[in-house]
């Protein structure tokens, strides 16, 4: 049995708490937040301890896997403390997207799990699903011949104003995590965005990519939309044929070329997923499984390493931002992610 703690119990924590406990081969064991009333109340739902502290938990606890679901700034800025310590302690670690807000913390933390021997996940929950891994076969299989253009849109609504850069630091990780999982590593990136009336930061985003592969892409995300209404779109295209995946499950076309008849799938039968929180669960299962089965950590899927090339994207895209849309190549040449790839 796997024995997991959790750390940061807000939402997305309980979801974490939820789906581990939930998990037949991961056993829930403690529950660490800053906010001690907050940790009891949760713990006590699950009949563990509650700790205020990671350090003391760590060191009366017997832990296999820290899950590090806290927030801070950009939805990122509290991740770095914790999985270096759990880190340290020789624990494996699944932590919230961004992998951090901060850059260089993001390298420190992949590197450091090289340094350490362990597994350093992401919860890039929107490529586990289903649909996802039919396109993916789809792709491996050739039958989309090659790559030639990906068309994406995440939106949802988010009122939050604490950064110039929220929406891209803290929504895209999942949007571009896609792109590369469907078409690659991303070479050079150009961005245009925009402020919706009222508002302060860079709500609404339009990108601009080219693939290493050589395969063009784009990006439309926003911060500004109706939450009522379906929040992504993917769109993958290449010399023998197309697919779409609507809003992350619920449903896929495939249109192969010189061919009328459509592959269909629904999500009623494909994979029955009832509603968006159980990403969450596919996610959390497919890291215990890796982990029961001593997948090493420079295999594991959505790992850090797949987290921090999302966040090098997102600086690039920044940095064409501030620099009046720019045209900006994409940090490929990390010594950490090439030892990984």
């Amino acid at each position: 049995m796997i024995k997991v703690a959790v750390v940061g119990v807000n939402h997305i924590g309980k979801l974490h708490c939820r789906y581990y406990n939930e998990n037949p081969h991961a056993q829930l064991v403690a529950i660490c937040d800053l906010n001690k009333e907050l940790a009891g109340k949760v713990a006590e739902n699950y009949g563990v301890p509650a700790y205020s502290d990671l350090k003391k938990m760590l060191k009366f606890e017997e832990i296999d896997v820290v899950s590090v679901a806290t927030g801070g700034f950009e939805n990122g800025s509290h991740h770095y403390e914790p999985a270096m310590i759990a880190m340290e302690c020789g624990k494996d670690v699944l932590v919230e997207k961004p992998i951090s807000n901060n850059i260089t913390e993001a390298r420190e933390m992949v590197d450091y799990a090289i340094k350490q021997k362990v597994r350093l996940a992401c919860n890039l929950n929107h490529r586990y699903v289903p649909t996802a891994y039919k396109a993916k076969e789809w792709i491996d299989n050739g039958d989309l011949g090659t790559i030639l253009f990906m068309n994406m849109k995440l939106t949802i609504g988010n009122p939050n104003e604490s950064s110039p850069w929220i929406h891209m630091r803290a929504l895209h990780p999942h949007s571009i995590d896609v792109m590369r999982y469907f078409c690659g590593e991303i070479k050079r990136v150009q961005s245009f965005m925009t402020k919706a009336p009222g508002r302060n930061v860079w709500s609404t985003a339009s990108i601009n990519m080219e693939f290493t592969s050589g395969a063009v892409g784009h990006l439309i995300g926003s911060y500004d939309m109706d939450n009522r209404h379906p929040i992504e779109y993917c769109e993958v295209a290449g010399t023998k044929g197309r697919f779409i995946i609507n809003d992350v499950y619920n449903d896929m076309t495939f249109f192969p070329h010189k061919d009328s008849e459509l592959r269909v799938f629904k999500n009623s039968v494909l994979s029955g997923i009832n509603g968006f929180n159980e990403t969450f669960k596919n996610r959390i299962d497919v890291f215990i499984q890796e982990i029961k089965d001593n997948i090493s950590p420079e295999r594991i899927t959505g790992s850090g390493n797949d987290a921090l090339a999302a966040q090098e994207v997102i600086e690039a895209i920044i940095r064409s931002q501030t620099e009046n849309g720019k045209v900006i190549e994409v940090n490929n040449d990390i010594k950490v992610g090439k030892q990984l790839l």
